[in-house]
């Protein structure tokens, strides 16, 4: 399970939401919204080390770059590079390198699960001191997936701090550290093919354009 495409999806799901719920003014609440999703999410793209702990169930800790459709993670065990056209999918115990197009969900099991329009929940605001608290409840859950979504957010910079993600059963924060925006590498988002040379290699592109077609 790549744990970083549900922080990045409940993370965006958070922050496309939240436009309209801060109070006085529903101008400030945009104006703060918009600045910390494109922070984010925007052209200029963002970088963050995260960690998570779900006790006896999965642990991982990594580095994110992230701008526009483009993504590029690592992990201990799994990466990834996305072009924005191409996602090389890398398992680095199993030597193995799964090629899919960018925007096909089978090249992680899970991450369709997890897919939610925004309009299904319902949001709220906190102001907790040094931070904003911006909340999103799922309106009708499923048995599997998303219940709620919090993100903590500095005031002092717009940077988010964690990211508590509840599910069905459990609860888990995601930490947030060394946050950047802007001035990112395009070449990140390389394959860097020779890294990978002895890796088993399967290529998937057009297998996902025919699922949706059928």
């Amino acid at each position: 399970m790549r744990f970083i495409y549900i922080i990045m999806l409940t993370f965006s799901v958070v922050m496309n939401g939240m436009a309209d719920t801060r109070k006085p003014s529903q101008e400030e609440a945009r104006e703060l919204f918009d600045k910390v999703y494109n922070m984010v999410f925007g052209p200029e793209g963002s970088s963050l080390s995260y960690s998570v702990n779900i006790i006896g169930l999965y642990k991982t800790q990594g580095h994110v770059v992230y701008k526009d459709k483009k993504i590029c993670y690592e992990e201990k065990r799994f990466c990834a590079y996305e072009d924005g056209k191409v996602a090389y999918m890398v398992d680095k115990e199993k030597k193995k390198v799964d090629i899919h197009d960018y925007d096909d969900d089978s090249k992680d099991k899970y991450l369709s699960m997890f897919k939610y329009d925004v309009n299904n929940f319902a949001y709220s605001y906190k102001d907790k001191g040094e931070h904003y608290e911006l909340t999103a409840k799922v309106k009708n859950s499923k048995f599997f997936g998303i219940r709620s979504v919090s993100a903590l957010i500095r005031k002092s910079n717009l940077h988010p701090v964690s990211l508590s993600i509840k599910l069905a059963f459990i609860t888990t924060t995601v930490q947030i550290n060394n946050f950047r925006s802007g001035n990112i590498d395009e070449s990140v988002f390389n394959f860097p093919k020779n890294r990978f040379a002895d890796y088993k290699v399967v290529d998937h592109r057009g297998e996902g354009k025919v699922k949706r077609e059928k």
